[in-house]
C-alpha cells in the first residue's frame, strides 16, 4: 500500500467523522426548529442565510463577529497564590471530572455540552442548548 492510498484513507476517515458529526448536528437543529417556531420565534431560523426571506433589518447583524467560549470550570485564589503559581502548578476547580461544560457567547451562558475529539481536533457536542425564551428571561 503506497503512502497516498494511506493519506486518502486517513482523509475518507476523518471526512466520514466530520459528516457524521454534522448529521447529528442537523437532526438536532431540525428538533430545535420546531420548539423555537412553538414560541414564537418563527423569524429566527436556524441557518438564516439559506432562506430567501431573511429580514433586511436582520441580515445587517448575521455577519457581526461574536466571541464563542467553553468553560472548563473556575476557581477563587488570592493574590498570593497567584503570584506562587509556576509550570506543573495545579489548580482545583468548581467541577467535577465529566461535568458538562459551559458553552458562552460573548460571556453569556447559551448552552452546556461535552469534549468530543474529530479528527485529532477538540471539539464540542451541544447537550443541552438553552432556549431563546430563557436567554431573554436572563437578560431581564
Amino acid at each position: 500500500m503506497s503512502e497516498d492510498e494511506n493519506v486518502s484513507e486517513e482523509e475518507q476517515s476523518a471526512a466520514d467523522d466530520w459528516a457524521a458529526a454534522m448529521e447529528e448536528q442537523e437532526e438536532a437543529e431540525a428538533e430545535q426548529t420546531d420548539d423555537v417556531e412553538s414560541m414564537g420565534f418563527e423569524e429566527f431560523d436556524n441557518n438564516p442565510t439559506a432562506g430567501k426571506n431573511v429580514n433586511p433589518e436582520l441580515d445587517i447583524i448575521l455577519d457581526i463577529p461574536v466571541t464563542i467560549s467553553m468553560e472548563v470550570g473556575s476557581t477563587a485564589i488570592t493574590i498570593r497564590n497567584l503570584l506562587q503559581l509556576n509550570q506543573g502548578s495545579v489548580i482545583e476547580l468548581d467541577r467535577l471530572a465529566g461535568e458538562p461544560l459551559n458553552v458562552l457567547v460573548n460571556g453569556t451562558l447559551i448552552a452546556h455540552g461535552e469534549v468530543v475529539v474529530v479528527n485529532e481536533k477538540f471539539g464540542i457536542r451541544m447537550t443541552d442548548v438553552i432556549s431563546p425564551a430563557e436567554r431573554i428571561q436572563k437578560l431581564g
